[in-house]
């Protein structure tokens, strides 16, 4: 088991930034991949980013490139998304989640494990 606890997030105006903060524990020497995904009200949850567990290569759906960047502390064990730019569209829960199998992949249903969501709302 893969243990994911979420922090950050919050209300910002249009053009902010957020940090959310995503702690790993348990087994995660299992875990190759890292993925951030977003849910809005009445929609589908969606890809946001994703990293190798070792932090060398990372993967953005295309309506965040250039606004938000996903890293990796392999010492913490933590996972980060910086969110800049924001604009409403952006407003979501936001879920960390982590893959136990060594593929890139933009699939919920590949992401064994979830953190409980964060919400991120931008006013405009």
């Amino acid at each position: 088991q893969v243990q994911l606890v979420e922090s950050g997030g919050g209300l910002v105006q249009a053009g902010g930034s957020l940090r959310l903060s995503c702690a790993a524990s348990g087994r995660i020497f299992s875990t190759y991949r890292m993925g951030w995904f977003r849910q809005a009200p009445g929609k589908e949850r969606e890809f946001v980013a994703a990293i190798r567990w070792d932090g060398t290569s990372t993967m953005y759906t295309d309506s965040v490139k250039g606004r938000f960047t996903i890293s990796r502390d392999t010492l913490k064990n933590t996972v980060d998304l910086q969110l800049n730019s924001l604009n409403p569209e952006d407003t979501a829960v936001y879920y960390c989640a982590a893959c136990e199998r060594n593929i890139w992949t933009r699939r919920a249903s590949d992401y064994a494990y979830w953190g409980q969501g964060n919400q991120v709302t931008v006013s405009s």
